[in-house]
């Protein structure tokens, strides 16, 4: 019996002694990955830049680490406010170029200063991610040093120690810390809630577009407001999470619209009342001055409404009004924030990703919905496409079976909707 109690007892130890190797590991790959993102969230800079405005009016760039392209070094001239004739100072601007973010913070130097010369001067990042709030933060601390000191030695120390370590401490400037900048929440800093109350049931034009990737142009003539709206839009499609979408700040330049076009479907915005002449660059048209909504002719046919749209549209109206719910609540409503975009990348690859809901035309509203009724209504849309998918020849991805699609003999407007979802979903069998 001893022996046997012997064995038991070793039995246990061994037993713990492994359920606790189990928890250290677990700890361990823990540790791991948390080093591995925030390694990784400090490789996201490309680049920092100074352009000075100095007493005779002449805008230069002055300083860059490290260096940059002229192509880049001449858009971000223009983009910083210094070279404006209408000498309205705009305190930060945000934008993309060709997958590079930029990030504009721009300062007039006050009479005490050590730049005695210069009259305002702009702080320039360059990025791989969208996260205004992060870069507008940095930006800060860098105006504040460079005030302070007039040299670009401690800016580039600075911004060095946030490139390999995430941080940068100051007691005069400020500290920084790169982790304390989800970029869940740069997702959801805009107010959808703002979006509805300007356009209530047209909102359905705008989510109608963004699902079906296609050209979203926006005009106002105060960057700020067009930024605000811009970046917003991209939540109304938050299972996508992708705002490589966004380009908030454009120009009628020839390289810029030239970039533009490269991409398949964007949100650009716009200053310039020109850009609604230019129906060669959207299919959707928003003049937020105007609290306007423009389907262009050639876009029409797919962006046909129908009882679907409606009943989303009341949908989003509905949720959007709640007076007891934030906007984080509101789009989580729609798509829970939990739904990763790991979940929903590459939806059409993978068969078993499309079968969330919907066997029937109609979307019955009902007035107690709460947030999972309105996060399935929404993946309905993707539902629709399921009885008639099938796994392409080479079984890599599903492609809509278009035949039976017809055959189900959904409304006009649902089936016109279904095949151009596709069609952006990179369904259509070539």
């Amino acid at each position: 019996m001893v022996g046997v109690s012997w064995r038991r007892g070793g039995a246990c130890e061994r037993i713990v002694g492994s359920g606790a190797l189990r928890r250290r590991r677990r700890r361990r790959r823990r540790r791991r990955k948390m080093a591995a993102a925030e390694a990784a969230d400090t490789q996201l800079m490309l680049g920092v830049g100074l352009i000075e405005k100095d007493t005779n009016g002449e805008v230069l760039w002055v300083w860059c680490y490290p260096s940059t392209t002229a192509t880049l070094r001449n858009l971000l001239l223009r983009k910083c406010c210094l070279t404006d004739e209408n000498k309205l100072l705009h305190p930060f601007v945000f934008g993309q170029y060709r997958r590079t973010w930029f990030y504009i913070t721009t300062v007039e130097v006050p009479d005490s200063s050590v730049l005695i010369k210069v009259t305002h001067f702009s702080i320039v990042l360059t990025a791989k991610d969208f996260n205004p709030e992060k870069y507008a933060a940095f930006t800060r601390i860098l105006c504040r040093m460079y005030l302070k000191h007039g040299s670009p030695v401690k800016m580039m120390e600075s911004y060095i120690a946030v490139l390999t370590k995430g941080i940068c401490q100051s007691e005069e400037n400020g500290s920084f810390l790169s982790k304390d900048f989800d970029a869940r929440k740069a997702y959801l800093a805009g107010s959808i809630k703002d979006i509805v109350s300007q356009f209530g049931m047209e909102t359905v034009i705008l989510h109608t577009a963004l699902m079906l990737k296609k050209r979203i142009v926006v005009y106002h003539p105060k960057i700020e407001a067009v930024q605000e709206f811009t970046r917003t839009l991209p939540a109304l499609v938050w299972h996508r999470q992708d705002w490589t979408i966004l380009h908030s700040y454009v120009h009628l330049s020839a390289e810029e619209l030239e970039a533009l076009r490269m991409c398949p479907g964007y949100i650009a915005g716009f200053v310039d009342l020109e850009v609604s002449n230019r129906s060669d660059l959207y299919d959707v048209f928003v003049n937020l001055a105007d609290r306007e909504i423009t389907i262009a002719p050639l876009a029409k046919e797919a962006m046909t409404m129908g009882k679907l749209h409606k009943e989303i549209g009341q949908l989003i109206v509905q949720s959007a009004e709640d007076p007891e719910k934030s906007d984080g609540q509101v789009i989580q409503r729609w798509w829970p924030i939990g739904s990763g975009q790991e979940e929903w990348a590459g939806l059409v690859l993978r068969a078993e990703t499309l079968p969330f809901l919907l066997r029937g035309s109609s979307l019955p509203i009902h007035p107690s919905i709460n947030a999972q009724d309105i996060s399935l209504k929404t993946r309905e849309i993707f539902t629709h496409l399921e009885p008639f998918s099938e796994v392409s020849g080479d079984g890599e991805k599903l492609v809509l079976n278009f035949e039976a699609l017809k055959q189900r003999r959904f409304p006009p407007a649902t089936e016109n909707f279904l095949y151009h979802l596709a069609a952006a979903e990179q369904m259509l069998k070539i």
